[in-house]
């Protein structure tokens, strides 16, 4: 990832912070129990002194982009915001556009990846959820922190958040992947 594109992915998710305040009142970011946004990068010698996002970092930043997209409308197969989005196409589009992280298009390939599966007390900021039933994997989200995540549910809804210890969510939960790494 070019230094530009990690420094305007730092700037975003900095951003997003008022917005993660107003749509998950008492989540603290993980790593950042003050909630407070670090400054960007300085500048130097014409270039930006950056590394490419890993880990808290990584997680923050797909987290305010993920909550920047709750209302856009759930579509079959919709892979944008302006175009709405599916289940796996939101996934998609945030990892893609916050760290430049290609994935599996389907919820089904997104639950094969390579990665650790993660039991459902272990969950972090950035981990991808799945649902499904009769182990068929039918649906995803990602974990946003305080037993919530972010997804688009079906036809005639909008893209999300939710609790997971619902009993709704809960008889449907097949696991979770871990794709951020420290």
């Amino acid at each position: 990832m070019s230094p530009v594109r990690t420094a305007s992915i730092r700037a975003r998710a900095g951003m997003g912070l008022a917005l993660l305040a107003l749509a998950c009142p008492g989540l603290a970011m993980a790593g950042n129990p003050d909630n407070t946004t670090l400054p960007p990068p300085p500048a130097a010698a014409g270039h930006w002194n950056v590394t490419p996002l890993h880990g808290t970092d990584a997680a923050n930043a797909v987290l305010m982009r993920a909550i920047s997209l709750v209302g856009t409308p759930y579509v079959w197969g919709g892979t944008s915001p302006g175009g709405g989005f599916d289940c796996s196409g939101l996934v998609n589009y945030v990892f893609r556009d916050m760290l430049d992280m290609r994935l599996p298009r389907t919820s089904r390939e997104l639950a094969e990846v390579e990665g650790p599966r993660i039991a459902l007390d272990a969950l972090q900021t950035g981990d991808l959820i799945f649902f499904g039933a009769d182990g068929q994997i039918s649906h995803v989200g990602i974990y946003v922190g305080e037993g919530r995540f972010i997804h688009a549910p079906r036809t005639g809804t909008v893209v999300r958040l939710e609790k997971i210890d619902t009993p709704y969510w809960l008889a449907r939960y097949s696991g979770a992947r871990r794709v951020i790494y420290p």
